[in-house]
């Protein structure tokens, strides 16, 4: 591999007496992780700011400047697919993903410990370097050699550099819990030698993860991807492929699981995207997920 994932964070990660720990879980992905539901769709519950720090990296694709710039804020609706940041100022989008309702259900399970999220999701985008689309293969030298694995550590590094989150005054601390993962599509949608290598490139990514987060047992919920059939294009004729690597990767790890509640999901206008009440509901079965195998898993159980 040609970037060592672990080294880059080690002096951001080791921290001395602080004021406030946050749990904190990193979500990350393509389109579907990003978000495409409508904040004008959100029942009035989840429109209002939660107690809630989430540092959102600034998507871009292969090769583009500010990738994975940021700056830490209250969580509130507008997280999703149009959301901008120059590292300064967050500029909020019309959408929304399932980022807030996780949250929510995550603050039910550590009703006294302060939560906190670090995202960085980009649409289109596959975990093989032949998808045909931006990637997140390590081993990536196009160009400048810059793509969404560099990206999303350019958004951990990012993140973890801040040692007062909430603007306080005083410092904190992230404790990492969890990886939630929403990815897929553009692999099964690509060729079958992307989704032949998908278990590979899965497994790669998640342990290069782990080791960025400094926890080689780091919790990891993969959510299933889902084929919505509309249309006459078979628009991911190797979703079968990825569904099986997805399968036998959470098999092998003793701390993944699979969140398969997808298969109800919804879609709305268009073939890849869900409907505002499906992001609703995803938030709530990656959290659920997350309480299943934090329960399991030897580290984390409580």
């Amino acid at each position: 591999m040609k970037k060592p994932a672990l080294a880059c964070f080690a002096s951001l990660l080791s921290c001395s007496t602080m004021a406030d720990e946050y749990l904190t879980f990193f979500m990350a992905g393509q389109s579907n992780m990003d978000g495409y539901g409508y904040v004008s769709e959100l029942p009035s519950d989840l429109v209002k700011e939660q107690d809630v720090m989430i540092f959102h990296g600034n998507g871009v694709f292969d090769n583009q400047d500010n990738g994975g710039v940021g700056k830490w804020d209250k969580l509130k609706p507008g997280h999703g697919t149009g959301f901008k940041s120059d590292g300064k100022s967050n500029t909020l989008s019309e959408r929304f993903g399932a980022e807030l309702t996780f949250t929510k259900a995550i603050q039910q399970q550590y009703p006294d410990k302060k939560i906190a999220i670090i995202k960085y999701a980009v649409g289109g985008t596959g975990l093989a370097l032949n998808t045909g689309y931006s990637n997140w293969h390590p081993n990536f030298t196009e160009g400048s050699g810059l793509n969404q694995y560099d990206f999303a550590l350019e958004t951990i590094k990012n993140a973890y550099a801040v040692s007062d989150i909430n603007g306080d005054g005083m410092s904190d601390t992230l404790k990492p819990m969890g990886i939630i993962w929403m990815q897929g599509e553009a692999d099964a949608h690509a060729s079958e030698a992307s989704a032949n290598a998908y278990l590979t490139n899965l497994t790669t990514m998640m342990n290069l993860f782990r080791a960025a987060l400094r926890v080689d047992d780091l919790p990891v919920v993969i959510g299933k991807i889902t084929d919505s059939e509309m249309g006459e294009e078979d628009i991911m004729p190797y979703i079968d492929r990825v569904h099986l690597a997805q399968q036998l990767f959470v098999e092998s790890d003793n701390c993944a699981t699979y969140m398969s509640n997808s298969d109800t999901y919804t879609y709305g206008d268009d073939p890849w995207h869900y409907t505002s009440e499906s992001f609703i509901q995803m938030g709530k079965d990656f959290a659920l997920s997350y309480k299943q195998i934090a329960q399991t898993c030897r580290t984390f159980k409580r």
